[in-house]
């Protein structure tokens, strides 16, 4: 079966998920091409469907197919499968790992997952690598060693599908892509990041937007095409969820908890996507279950309602049950490097999933107001309310403001 399209509307300015009507015509599958270096943007990559290259404008710095479509999908196949699954030992990313383990488990999937590193690091005492139990007691197996030699760690073993939710460059994921091409891999899958699109000024981003030609995702995502002829992209933003090693909601309980101020960059009214990992572990499920819809595609892994800035804050203070005191300002202003002030970037930067629903019928579960509670209670419950913390770069950005703290 030929890979079914997706197509996307222009942007209204309601971020919200656009429903197309019904049409008909007949597709080919995504290509990834560099852009002919006569273009103007010829230091970016488009990722496209080939058919709609044709409304690409070279004086645009940014591509949206102009043709609006809806299709149907076959029914996913009963087939259970033999999963790999190589996962990142630090990060956000790999909560993602855990969490697809076990909702593949719970469809009646084969599960083995390889984590980079050694088992006796001290990175596997924290989450989400100390509830790797749970994965052992669901009936999958966990493993530990270098991707780079992935034939001697896994030993002859054969597998239905492979998920790299490793790599970040060429060098480190194309060992494994060889390795699973020679040895009977029918479907690759790669975890890339909603990170290497290009800024635009007509968000969100949607799949076929450009991307950072010197992303080192963007030439994992070019050689695993070029090799694989069953592939799938998977590129997530922010989320959140139990088992997470990187803070997102965390950095907002820390400051409401203690009634500190929170200091958000600009005019807090930026719009982001945040996700809860549960949906982005369905979304790489239904591609295991449907390979003939999924193939040759590219899927945004984000939840379809965007966030402010202010409204995290606000939703936070509200899970917790405590007021909030927002400030903003400017960083160059008050001399401090944003990206390590605040969890998140300083400008629109969201996505929409429009792809995972239209082709493959997926359906986000993130609530964000319980989603959040659910959040709080564990942080309570793991003592992190009451641990010592210090704000250095929040003190030298409130001194700037004159913005007085609780003692």
């Amino acid at each position: 079966m030929a890979a079914l399209p997706f197509s996307s509307s222009l942007f209204s300015s309601k971020p919200s998920i656009y429903f197309p009507s019904p049409i008909s015509p007949s597709f080919t599958p995504l290509s990834l091409s560099p852009i002919s270096n006569s273009s103007p943007i010829s230091s970016s990559f488009s990722i496209s469907h080939s058919n709609f290259l044709s409304n690409y404008s070279s004086s645009s710095s940014s591509f949206r197919p102009s043709t609006v479509c809806s299709f149907s999908v076959r029914a996913s196949s009963s087939t259970k499968k033999k999963v790999l699954i190589v996962n990142t030992n630090s990060g956000g990313h790999a909560v993602i790992g855990f969490y697809f383990a076990k909702e593949l488990l719970g469809s009646g999937h084969e599960v083995t997952i390889l984590t980079v590193g050694e088992q006796s690091s001290d990175k596997m005492n924290k989450p989400p690598f100390n509830r790797f139990s749970e994965i052992v007691s669901g009936g999958g197996k966990t493993v530990w060693g270098d991707p780079a030699e992935i034939g001697k760690v896994l030993e002859g073993a054969s597998f239905d599908v492979v998920l790299d939710n490793n790599g970040k460059d060429i060098d480190t994921v194309r060992p494994v892509i060889d390795w699973a091409k020679s040895s009977g891999v029918k479907q690759f899958l790669f975890i890339s990041s909603a990170g290497i699109y290009k800024p635009t000024d007509e968000p969100p981003h949607v799949e076929g937007d450009l991307v950072k030609a010197d992303a080192g995702h963007v030439g994992v995502e070019k050689y695993m095409a070029e090799v694989f002829s069953s592939w799938a992209i998977f590129r997530p933003q922010y989320m959140i969820g139990s088992g997470n090693n990187k803070d997102c909601e965390e950095w907002f309980f820390d400051r409401i908890v203690r009634d500190r101020p929170i200091p958000i960059p600009g005019s807090g009214m930026q719009l982001t996507n945040i996700a809860h990992v549960r949906d982005l572990s369905s979304m790489l499920t239904l591609a295991v279950e449907k390979p003939d819809e999924a193939h040759s595609n590219i899927f945004n892994c984000v939840t379809d309602r965007a966030v402010t800035l202010d409204g995290m804050a606000k939703l936070c203070a509200q899970a917790a049950g405590r007021p909030v005191n927002i400030v903003h300002y400017d960083p160059k202003a008050v001399g401090v490097d944003a990206k390590k002030a605040f969890p998140f970037r300083n400008m629109h930067f969201y996505a929409e999933p429009r792809a995972a629903q239209e082709i493959l019928g997926w359906k986000s579960t993130t609530n964000l107001p319980e989603d959040l509670k659910e959040r709080f209670e564990e942080y309570v419950k793991i003592g992190r309310d009451k641990k010592a913390i210090k704000f250095e770069l929040d003190d030298k950005i409130l001194e700037s403001l004159k913005v007085p703290v609780a003692a």
